[in-house]
């Protein structure tokens, strides 16, 4: 049956009640179930305000439109989506008997939303649709350990892992963005056949698409659907010092009297994890750090903010394990003892997804951290991380970690982004190790996780960084020169380290951080001293050639402090990535489509990361800019016309930015 229920199309046949309704400017969101009632969760969704779409309902189908979207629906449940020139955007992948006038009728009996029942409880979910075009661009989809930028014949889990973050938004060049709207864990393929996203347990189809003519639109869109950043504060704009880890209170303060010293511009600077006396005791242990009133002060003195780490894990001799354990607010396990991580302590993680928790963890960080003048955190282990990532074995406040777990990323920043502004706390911006569709509304600044210091993996966050872009998380970095390992004495990685701090001069907050061999030996044998420090870290740390490079680009970062900011608001009010792929900036260039090792620092720059060691040369395609204006060179006067491939030096000094 097809009819029409508050501004919304409904088609009902047995057990499944499906809705097409508007969802925001030239969007639908489409839900499905065979629950007794629809679930009425938004996830990633803002409520839409009121729209007055246009429906109409025949004998063998049914329709709507809202502005430049339309979706048709069979009576036997077969859904198309067209845009305003009736262009098909989507179609339901069915192969099947149900309707034989289908031109696609079959014999496989494969349905288009296939609902497979786990016994006494939810659904095993997999929606298909057709590969209408097998040379399909698709963009988005989070961060993912891999060279591709172009997700199109890729399969990606729909789950968190340390430096993975699935967030399911993809733009495809077709015209369209599609959000797939379900936390669940599972699988997304991008098939050169099939398109399929599947939830391994959940009650609903749930998912969001919008038409739109450029990539710009269907972003921005998107961002008005789900939520938008903060404005970045004015210590996000500069340059962060960060390494594992200072071990104690002196050495840190005198790390930040260093660049002062040699006069290096400097925002913020980073006290890493095992800080604290035990996991979820969430405060200094005053054997290394007896003053932090005292040195919030100082560091506040030269102008620099200070970061500190906290983690969700929670220590079974932590003073707040017994307390947390006895008001529900840690996950549980469904079988074994509760236990998720095993380093440095048998620990399991607080559960975000329980409001109660959120507020818990908040308490203790404003008594212990905020009160102290400390406004911005490093929200690390945030997918969570578990030592084996058995995803059924976890089940949370809101649901199985198989249903809903991919939210916990959210709902962890939640928890400090809320408390912040119940303090007054306005431009909030919290480091974090992951991230879902939304995050970015509650001030998420991503981070690729712990990522090994190599070529390979350098050239890996270049697409992840690009797509989180497009995935509507316009905050993204990286730890320049990567995490694990590097030793800074070594000639090799310092060229790595170097080509890596240039490009991070270009990213959307400028960090440096890293685990450097050889490991230092402890400070002490109590509390957070457990945990060993990696070797120095900082700008000078990495021999005379480097360190003039390193001071060239943190001007260079300076000198960019006016742009930069005008970035950060576009991100803020339109929802724009900071780093942007080049088919964003030149959608009508169909070369921009295909270039996956340059980008546009917003609208003005374009950059060339050095991605391979010893080069020296490199070709760059230049497009056709508005208007004919010409490209011009970072480092000279040197100009050239737009759509014209070139070739251009790029010593150890520099990398080809235009």
């Amino acid at each position: 049956m097809l009819s029409r229920d508050n501004g919304r199309l409904v088609f009902t046949y047995d057990a499944e009640q499906l809705w097409i309704e508007p969802w925001g400017p030239n969007a639908l969101r489409v839900r499905a179930t065979k629950m007794a009632s629809m679930p009425n969760e938004d996830w990633a969704l803002l409520k839409a305000g009121t729209s007055d779409p246009t429906i109409e309902i025949g004998g063998d189908s049914g329709t709507l439109s809202n502005g430049r979207i339309k979706a048709g629906i069979t009576k036997r449940g077969k859904l198309t989506i067209s845009n305003e020139h009736g262009n098909i955007l989507l179609e339901e992948y069915a192969r099947h008997r149900r309707d034989v006038t289908d031109p696609k009728c079959s014999a496989l009996e494969i349905e288009a939303r296939e609902f497979k029942p786990i016994i006494g409880g939810n659904y095993h979910l997999t929606a298909r649709f057709e590969s209408l075009d097998p040379k399909e661009k698709i963009f988005g989809m989070g961060q993912y350990q891999q060279p591709y930028l172009d997700v199109k014949g890729t399969q990606l889990e729909l789950a968190h892992r340390n430096s993975q973050a699935s967030v399911p938004f993809a733009v495809s060049s077709r015209g369209y963005g599609f959000l797939w709207n379900n936390p669940s864990i599972g699988t997304a393929i991008f098939g050169k056949n099939i398109m399929s996203f599947e939830a391994q347990s959940t009650q609903a189809l749930d998912y969001w698409i919008v038409a739109g003519d450029t990539p710009s639109h269907i972003v921005e869109t998107y961002a008005n659907a789900t939520g938008k950043v903060p404005m970045m504060p004015e210590y996000g704009l500069g340059f962060w010092q960060c390494k594992l880890r200072y071990q104690t209170q002196d050495e840190l303060l005198q790390v930040a009297r260093e660049y002062k010293r040699r006069e290096l511009p400097i925002d913020l600077i980073v006290i890493d994890f095992f800080h604290w006396p035990l996991q979820g005791d969430w405060r200094f242990d005053q054997t290394y750090w007896p003053d932090p009133e005292a040195m919030v002060k100082e560091l506040t003195s030269m102008g620099i903010e200070l970061m500190v780490s906290i983690w969700p894990t929670v220590d079974r001799r932590s003073e707040n394990y017994e307390e947390m354990l006895e008001k529900g607010y840690l996950i549980r396990t469904e079988r074994g003892v509760r236990l998720a991580m095993t380093f440095q302590g048998q620990t399991v993680h607080f559960d975000p997804t329980n409001p109660g928790a959120r507020q818990y963890i908040w308490q203790k960080t404003r008594k212990n951290y905020f009160s102290k003048g400390i406004k911005v955190f490093w929200l690390d282990e945030a997918e969570p991380e578990y030592r084996v990532y058995d995803f059924e074995n976890y089940r949370y406040h809101l649901g199985p970690n198989v249903a809903i777990g991919n939210i916990y990323p959210v709902e962890y920043a939640r928890a400090f982004y809320e408390g912040q502004t119940s303090e007054g706390q306005q431009n909030i911006v919290n480091l974090i190790r992951c991230a879902w569709a939304g995050s970015q509304k509650y001030g998420a600044l991503v981070w690729s996780g712990d990522i090994a210091s190599s070529w390979s993996t350098l050239r890996n966050q270049l697409s992840a960084g690009l797509n989180m872009g497009m995935s509507g998380l316009p905050w993204w970095t990286t730890d320049i020169g990567g995490f694990h390992g590097g030793d800074p004495r070594e000639p090799k990685f310092r060229e790595l380290f170097a080509r890596w701090f240039q490009w991070g001069t270009f990213c959307p907050v400028m960090r440096l951080h890293g685990d450097r061999e050889p490991r230092q030996p402890k400070v002490g044998s109590t509390g957070g001293a457990s945990c060993r420090s990696g070797a120095d870290n900082e700008v000078w740390s990495y021999g005379p050639e480097v360190y003039e490079i390193c001071k060239t680009y943190m001007g260079i970062r300076e000198d960019l402090r006016a742009y930069t900011r005008k970035l950060m608001a576009e991100a803020h009010e339109k929802g724009s990535p900071v780093m942007r792929t080049m088919f964003y900036e030149f959608p009508e260039d169909s070369v921009c489509w295909d270039l996956e090792e340059e980008y546009m620092f917003g609208d003005k720059y374009l950059c060339c990361p050095v991605l391979e060691a010893g080069q020296d040369t490199m070709t760059v395609y230049l497009p056709r800019a508005k208007g004919g204006t010409k490209w011009k060179s970072f480092w000279s006067t040197e100009e050239w016309e737009g759509g014209a491939t070139i070739t251009v030096s790029c010593p150890l000094a520099t990398i080809p930015v235009f």
